[in-house]
């Protein structure tokens, strides 16, 4: 996975955890593409501070993810939701309660996926 892609998704799981400042630079570094130079300007602070807090907030985000594992727990869930999706789609159709299966599959496929 791409680093940015990465780290926007740490953040959506885990950025309420950070200070509100460090989800503030990472959301601006991360979301909106800026630069260390854009987002010193912005904050009134260094680059070097700048690449310090979006550094150690990038840390803490791992580091909950290793500790955590809800980003991979929810990967492994999609994955395996789908992949009963798919054997549930191959059934044959004249099993009554296919119909009834997939949507509820569909339901907490939607649920996780969230």
């Amino acid at each position: 996975m791409e680093k940015h892609v990465e780290l926007g998704c740490l953040l959506d799981y885990y950025g309420a955890l950070l200070t509100e400042r460090q989800r503030a630079l990472l959301e601006q570094h991360v979301s909106e593409d800026c630069s260390l130079a854009e987002i010193a300007e912005r904050e009134g602070i260094s680059r070097q501070g700048v690449r310090d807090a979006l550094k150690r907030g990038e840390e803490q985000l791992y580091e909950l993810e290793h500790k955590l594992g809800l980003m991979k727990r929810d990967a492994a869930l999609l994955q395996a939701v789908g992949e009963l999706k798919r054997i549930a789609d191959a059934l044959p159709d004249s099993m009554r309660e296919k119909e009834t299966f997939c949507a509820k599959l569909d339901e907490f496929y939607d649920m996780i996926e969230e």
